[in-house]
C-alpha cells in the first residue's frame, strides 16, 4: 500500500484548516496554519483565492475527508460503496464507518497522538481487538469491540507515556476508556457531532455519485 511522505502541513493549508495530522504540534503555534504567511494554499500561485467550480467545491470536500482520516482513493471508495448499501443517509454512514476505523479509534482514546502514529502501532503488532492480534489499521470495529494492548513491557510503555502525556484528555461519548490497563472499548455508535472538521458529507456523496 502507499503512503504520503511529503509534509503534513502542506495538506491542512491545501484544504485551508487544522486537520490535526501532526498530533500535539497541531495546537501550538508552530501550526501552520495559525501563522498568517504560510496559512496560504501551497505552491507559488497559493495567494491567489479562485473562486471555486460546484465540481471543486465537491472535490474540495472529499479530499478534505479522505486526509483528515489518512485514507487513500480505493479505501474511501471501498468506504463509500459499503456505506450506501447500509440502511439510512449514505453521508452519515460513510463517516460512521471512518470514525469506526482501528487507527482513528486509537487516536480518538489517546493511544497514539496522531492517526499516522495510530497506524504505527498497528502495523507493528501492538494492538489487539478482542484479545487477537490486529495489524490492519482499516479493521472497523463494532459496538461490544475491546481494544487492548499486546502484553509486552515495550508496547504498554509507549501507550502510557502517551496518555500520561495529557491528563485532562476525554474520550467522546461513543468510547469507553480504561487509563489503567489500558483498554478501550466501543459502547455505542458515533453520531455525527464526533466528527471534528466541518464537512458536507451530502456533496461527497453527490462527488462519487456521479
Amino acid at each position: 500500500m502507499g503512503r504520503y511522505i511529503g509534509p503534513s502541513c502542506r495538506q491542512c493549508r491545501r484544504e485551508g484548516m487544522k486537520l490535526f495530522l501532526k498530533g500535539a504540534k497541531c495546537e501550538t503555534a508552530k501550526c501552520q496554519i495559525e501563522r498568517r504567511q504560510r496559512s496560504l494554499a501551497p505552491g507559488m500561485h497559493g495567494w491567489r483565492k479562485a473562486r471555486l467550480s460546484e465540481y471543486g467545491i465537491r472535490l474540495r470536500e472529499k479530499q478534505k475527508i479522505k486526509r483528515y482520516y489518512g485514507v487513500y482513493e480505493r479505501q474511501f471508495m471501498r468506504c463509500f460503496h459499503l456505506a450506501e448499501r447500509i440502511q439510512g443517509n449514505t453521508g452519515e454512514n460513510l463517516l460512521q464507518l471512518l470514525e469506526r476505523r482501528l487507527d482513528n479509534v486509537l487516536y480518538k482514546v489517546n493511544f497514539a497522538a496522531s492517526r499516522k502514529a495510530a497506524r504505527q502501532l498497528i502495523t507493528h503488532g501492538h494492538v489487539h481487538v478482542n484479545d487477537r492480534k490486529v495489524d490492519v489499521s482499516d479493521y472497523t470495529l463494532k459496538i461490544g469491540d475491546k481494544v487492548t494492548l499486546k502484553g509486552s513491557e515495550r508496547s504498554l510503555k509507549r501507550v502510557k507515556q502517551q496518555l500520561e502525556s495529557n491528563p485532562n484528555f476525554t474520550t467522546q461519548g461513543w468510547l469507553q476508556l480504561d487509563r489503567d490497563k489500558p483498554a478501550a472499548t466501543v459502547v455505542a455508535m458515533p453520531a455525527r457531532s464526533d466528527v471534528q472538521i466541518p464537512v458536507e458529507a451530502q456533496l461527497v456523496v453527490e462527488f462519487c455519485s456521479r
